[in-house]
Formats: structure tokens, sequence, C-alpha cells
């Protein structure tokens, strides 16, 4: 486990669940199964945990415990395959966003610009989308918006219009064919340049935005009153939504308000600010510098949430 992915921040992670032995909790992030594996060492024979992660990797650190069930599936997908398994409701969910060490590290899955293969990035691989496909057939007002809102480099519709020009000359295939190419078009320091560009690009390719929202938005069905959500973030694309949404229930900072005035809380904050590694831990966790941990109680609905948002 610990050479697929150290867990960050695992003892407040496990804190925040506030686990009752005999819960459900559901921890949407798999991956090496560090967090499973504790959150396990907190449950009772009658506990369950539910583990999702898309990633066939994952599938090789499933823990032995029959009070572990495994679902191949990407969170976004949380409430339908909830109940396939027979449970409504859960007492926890854990969610570490991102991309795991083992994913980075292993050259073949096209992640990093530090080593050559395959323009590829998905977590999924059986999906169909790549970022190879994406460079390669994009518009350049697309690309722009991509580079622009998902890596947020300032040079966005120079470096998509170099791509959309040197494209015509040679098909960009390879995590070298992308260096290449766009070497002209670097700003600043290039390793933080081109992790901006690589972080657009796999966000695009695996939809991770519009999973992350669409798995928040699914926990105000599947939270049981009382039941914690914890959730991990890694730059501030993801740390936004997860902020508004435990605060007002919205992905976009709007509150709901009825026709009484009353405000829509869906949720009460157990951290008052957002939770850092420790300088001990990112000694240890290079990953851990960047991450951001809050962690909210479901509160009983006060007022219907099908109220239109007002904006403030």
């Amino acid at each position: 486990m610990d050479s697929y992915h150290i867990p960050v921040m695992l003892k407040e992670c496990i804190e925040g669940l506030n686990i009752n032995p005999e819960g459900v909790y559901v921890d949407v992030t798999f991956g090496g199964g560090g967090h499973s594996r504790e959150i396990l060492k907190h449950l009772g024979k009658n506990g369950r945990l539910i583990a999702f992660d898309q990633d066939e990797d994952a599938k090789g650190n499933i823990l032995d415990d029959e009070r572990l069930i495994f679902v191949p599936q990407n969170f976004r997908y949380l409430k339908r395959f909830l109940r396939l398994e027979g449970y409504k409701k859960v007492d926890g969910i854990l969610a570490d966003l991102g991309i795991s060490s083992h994913q980075i590290d292993e050259a073949e899955r096209g992640f990093s610009y530090r080593f050559d293969a395959i323009l590829d990035m998905r977590m999924n691989q059986q999906g169909i989308k790549t970022a190879a496909e994406i460079v390669n057939t994009y518009e350049a007002g697309e690309l722009q918006r991509i580079f622009g809102m998902y890596g947020e480099v300032k040079n966005a519709r120079t470096l998509a219009e170099l791509i959309v020009s040197e494209r015509d000359l040679r098909p960009i295939q390879t995590i070298n064919d992308f260096v290449n190419t766009i070497g002209s078009a670097v700003r600043g320091k290039r390793p933080k340049y081109l992790a901006q560009v690589f972080q657009a690009l796999r966000i695009e390719v695996n939809e991770e935005i519009e999973a992350l929202n669409e798995f928040l938005e699914s926990t105000l069905d599947t939270l049981k009153i009382g039941g914690r959500l914890v959730v991990m973030s890694y730059h501030s694309l993801e740390d936004r939504p997860v902020k508004n949404f435990i605060k007002r229930g919205t992905l976009n900072g709007k509150m709901i308000q009825d026709d009484f005035g009353k405000i829509y809380k869906p949720f009460k904050l157990i951290n008052k600010g957002v939770i850092e590694a420790t300088a001990e831990e990112v000694k240890i966790n290079s990953r851990a510098r960047s991450s951001k941990l809050r962690i909210a109680e479901r509160l009983k609905d006060n007022i219907s949430r099908e109220q239109q948002p007002i904006i403030q």
C-alpha cells in the first residue's frame, strides 16, 4: 500500500469521520487502501465499509475483509451503487481527491511530463477519451478554455494556437511529442508550467470537476442525519465547490432561501477553517503540502432545497 500511495492526514480523516463501530462508511477514493484499512480498524464485526475506485490498478489493493464491499466505479455514481448494494443512507463518507502517487509514477499511464509514454491520462482505463485525442481534435477555443480554467495557464490562448498549428504538421501521440510541441509557449519556471498544463488535460480527460459536483450533490441524499462528510482536496478548483457545498449546500456559493427568509443549511462545519497537513507530515509525504481537509456533519433539512437560490 505504501508504495502505491501514502494516505494524507490519516489521523485527521479518521477522527473527522467520528466512526461508530456498527456503522456504514464509504471511502469513495480507495486507491492504495490506506484510509480504508484504518477505517476497518475502527469498525466492529457488524460495521461495513463500501469502497469506490474506477482505476483498475486499485483492485490489486483490495483488503481481505468480509466487512469490505469494493465497487469498481467512479464516485459520481455514489447514490446509484450504494442502493444497488442495499444501502440508502450511510454514517460517513470520505473522499481523498486528486491523483494518486501510483498513477503519477506509472510512466505508461501518461500522467507526468517526467516520463515518455502515450499521452493517455485516463483514471478509468476503460474510458474512451485520452489526452492525445484532446490535443489532436479540440478546436483552439476549447483548448484555451481547458488550459485557462483547469490549469490557470496565463498564456492559454497562445498555447492553444501553437498546439493547433503544430498538430497540422504531425500528430501528437506521446508525452515527448507534446512537451516538444509546446516548448516555445512555456513561461516562467518550466516544471510549474508543465504541471499546470498536464493538470488541465487530466481534469478534462477524466471530467473531474463534473464528477466531483455530482458526488457532492449525492451526499445530501446518502448521508444520515449526523453523518460526517470528510473531503480532502489539492487545488482551488476542487476546494472551492467543496467549501461552497458544505457551507450552503450549493456548488456555486449561492444561498437557498425560502419565502420567509429562512436559509437552507444542510451541514454543520466541524472544523471552522480548512485543516492542513503538519510540517512533519509534509517532510515525509510531499503530496500533503497542498492538501486541504474539510469536515462537515449532515443536518436535518430545515427548508426544501428545491427553493430558488439567491445570489449574495
